[in-house]
């Protein structure tokens, strides 16, 4: 998307309110759901407005800076969703070579799925300062929200009909060494893909650990080519009711048992982690990466938000910021960027 179509902001502006305009027009369509604001040569006069007026804003503020942003404007940059700089270091911006380029592929990721765009937004401020099962509960309420919207409908007419995948009898290994339980994610013909029956034999091992003290440390990892590349797309779409849904996410999923063991669990990574696949071990404690290992969260492109805890589990790790762009644009990350970003805690092939 070309930036010259998106309206840009001053800090000026930003202070005046324009960003305040209400997000719904006619028939409750999204006006204007992305906002740019320019951070070059900012008037710092009205910076203390600007930072109001953006906490209050309804849509998502995206700050643009071509050169290393001033430390003044931290507080403005703390309150925006996300920047984009070419410096890049600390965790409330996005490094960019070109930061126009950069928000123009953002704006288009928005502009083709701004319900799922916002309410990604939403849930990562709401869910910020909330303790992790209350924040799973949110994410979950939302995720349920965006599967009855037209964008996750338009995504399954364009996948088309697929068949439920044959059950696995052992979707899950177990092996208990002392006080160490390995459990190891175990279809690897499909990648081990996060489907209804690898989650359920996940968590029966997990709780394991959760009730036998004597387990003192637990290693996490996947069989085949990949730890694992995300929900199992061939039964999305199948939910009949999306409140039982809920309840089976947040209180038959695996992100809460995994918070709860973090101090004694280690995360062993490799190949594509997509969706579930880093969304649930960014819980642990430890998480170590082989080189070549791959990140993506593609869910906002689907229509929906990370379901398996991801927007509670890797804001945590990297900050709002940067999560919203990578829930936002799909993009993917190496180990090396998922590493320098504290998304995962170590690289080494075991």
């Amino acid at each position: 998307m070309d930036t010259a179509q998106l309206l840009t902001l001053s800090v000026a502006d930003l202070a005046s309110g324009v960003a305040g305009e209400s997000l719904l027009g006619d028939g409750g369509a999204l006006v204007r759901p992305l906002f740019v604001v320019d951070l070059d040569g900012a008037d710092l006069s009205n910076l203390e407005r600007a930072v109001e007026q953006a906490s209050l804003t309804d849509g998502i503020l995206v700050g643009r800076a071509t050169r290393e942003v001033p430390a003044e404007l931290a507080p403005l940059v703390d309150v925006l969703d996300l920047t984009y700089t070419p410096g890049g270091r600390s965790r409330n911006v996005v490094g960019s070579v070109d930061p126009d380029e950069s928000i123009g592929e953002f704006a288009a990721a928005v502009a083709k799925n701004p319900q799922s765009a916002l309410v990604a937004r939403q849930v990562v401020r709401a869910s910020e300062t909330l303790p992790v099962s209350e924040a799973i509960d949110v994410e979950s309420l939302a995720y349920s929200t965006l599967q009855g919207g037209p964008e996750f409908a338009a995504w399954l007419e364009e996948r088309g009909p697929r068949t439920l995948p044959p059950p696995c009898n052992e979707a899950v290994l177990i092996d208990r060494d002392g006080d160490v339980l390995r459990i190891t994610l175990n279809r690897p013909e499909r990648r081990n893909a996060y489907g209804t029956g690898l989650r359920d034999a996940l968590v029966d091992a997990l709780r394991i650990a959760v009730l036998d003290e004597s387990v003192d440390h637990v290693v996490l990892d996947g069989a085949g080519l990949s730890f694992c590349a995300g929900g199992d797309l061939d039964e999305f779409g199948r939910t009949p009711d999306i409140t039982l849904a809920h309840f089976i996410r947040t209180r038959g999923g695996a992100g809460r048992l995994v918070a709860r063991l973090a101090d004694r669990i280690r995360v062993c990574l490799h190949g594509h982690c997509i969706g579930a696949g880093i969304e649930i071990p960014a819980f642990a404690g430890h998480v170590v990466a082989a080189p070549g290992t791959v990140f993506r969260l593609p869910e906002v492109s689907m229509g929906l938000i990370p379901g398996a805890g991801g927007t509670v589990s890797i804001p945590r790790r990297i900050g709002r910021w940067r999560s919203l762009h990578l829930f936002v644009t799909a993009v993917s990350i190496d180990a090396q960027d998922a590493l320098q970003w504290g998304l995962i805690d170590e690289i080494r092939d075991e």
